[in-house]
């Protein structure tokens, strides 16, 4: 009797150890089906364990938000669902992802600009001497070259699309079988413009800066184009000749805000996936704004009816009836992007030492002019709509004033009010 009741006590402690072993083996792997996050159990040892590690190397343990990802949809989701939507820009998709893409590398590069020793003037590589100013009549930074070079492959190298590009760092466009060096990429009916890294100064005080980029349609030959390289790029922006406008800014994050003429889109770049995911939905810019930015230092050298219209801000006399608000970045992304989300006006105006302005036609206001167009707002030299304008040049500059529609409005008004007095 002793002996059989002693192989069934032995029988259910194996069976006891069984079940036990299963229960902890269950609790260490169960994850929830939403949100997959690791069990109480697992939890409750991992953060016994750091907490043993962290006072062991005499450190205090710190509580760790909780934080859930939102589903947002990915760029390159985005991207296929528009184009099957417009057959006509079927062609840009591999070119847009490609852009996307070179964000991403600039992004960093950015980022490790202080580590990797990519501040400064850039060196040409036979002499080690410092580059020659470029055609802007500026010296050339280290990060301008890379960005430039990151941008000329990405968008001649990601299929037959484009057929050239202009950038401002270069002094006449470009084929894209010149860039690649292979006679493959020479067709296209596309071509692309860029600042491959707008206020790049402010690198060196960690101030926000941006690509901007633009995409034409190339002119049937035989109609408005010749053989010259220069007649695919001097065109008007409007009549959908600019197909595409777009700009990244790099700041606290990293925003790619994007218009293919039907609307203006907002992806951030998320840096635990490393994939661009559609936060801002069509984007509209309120009708007026408080917010200013202009370049106060020169203000002596505007024209009267700039003088006017900003002195009427800051007295609280302009029709919009908002109490002005001063925000100059520096950077025309930077500012652009603020004026875009909260509204307001951007300006740089003709002034005595630079009577056409300072931002380039093609690749500055055109693409900015374009977004904000389509997010509901204007874009003006004071005189007209900036996308009516015929370049005659590839580097033309011209007057800019962006914003919300009421606020590029009353400049408008003032222009005219002092030019005919």
């Amino acid at each position: 009797l002793l002996k059989d009741k002693d192989t069934e006590r032995k029988r259910y402690q194996e069976m006891f150890g069984v079940l036990k072993i299963t229960a902890l083996a269950l609790a260490s792997t169960s994850f929830t089906l939403q949100n997959k996050q690791v069990s109480p159990y697992r939890k409750q040892l991992s953060l016994s364990a750091s907490s043993q590690e962290s006072y062991s190397s005499g450190e205090q343990q710190q509580p760790q938000p909780s934080t859930s990802k939102k589903r947002l949809q990915p760029f390159s989701r985005y991207l296929e669902i528009e184009c099957w939507k417009n057959s006509h820009l079927r062609d840009l998709e591999p070119v847009l992802i490609s852009i996307g893409q070179a964000c991403k590398q600039i992004n960093r590069i950015v980022q490790r600009a202080q580590t990797d020793d990519l501040y400064g003037n850039a060196l040409d590589k036979s002499t080690g001497l410092e580059l020659d100013e470029n055609v802007q009549g500026e010296v050339q930074q280290k990060l301008d070259v890379v960005c430039n070079e990151i941008m000329l492959r990405s968008l001649c190298g990601c299929g037959s699309a484009i057929a050239a590009v202009a950038s401002e760092e270069e002094e006449v466009p470009r084929c894209c079988s010149d860039v690649m060096g292979n006679s493959a990429f020479e067709t296209g009916d596309y071509v692309a413009v860029f600042d491959p890294l707008d206020g790049s100064k402010n690198i060196d005080s960690s101030l926000p800066v941006g690509t901007i980029f633009g995409i034409y349609k190339k002119p049937i030959k035989g109609t408005e184009t010749s053989d010259n390289l220069d007649d695919s790029f001097l065109q008007r922006g409007s009549n959908q000749n600019l197909v595409v406008g777009g700009y990244c800014l790099y700041s606290a994050t990293t925003v790619l805000v994007l218009t293919l003429g039907s609307g203006v889109d907002g992806f951030t770049l998320d840096p635990d996936k490393g994939v661009f995911l559609h936060t801002h939905r069509d984007i509209r810019i309120p009708k007026s704004g408080a917010i200013y930015s202009f370049n106060e230092a020169n203000f002596m050298d505007f024209s009267e009816g700039v003088q006017a219209y900003l002195q009427g801000l800051k007295t609280g006399s302009s029709s919009t009836g908002l109490k002005a608000q001063a925000r100059y970045i520096g950077s025309l992304v930077g500012d652009i992007h603020n004026i875009l989300i909260n509204g307001g006006v951007f300006g740089y105006p003709a002034t005595q030492s630079n009577p056409s302005g300072k931002l380039r036609l093609l690749y500055e206001s055109c693409p900015m002019a374009m977004i904000v167009e389509q997010a509901g707002g204007a874009a003006s030299t004071g005189k007209g709509r900036i996308l009516d304008i015929m370049p005659n040049k590839i580097h033309q500059r011209v007057p800019t004033f962006i914003g919300s529609i009421e606020n590029v409005y009353e400049i408008d008004q003032f222009h005219k009010y002092y030019d005919e007095a």
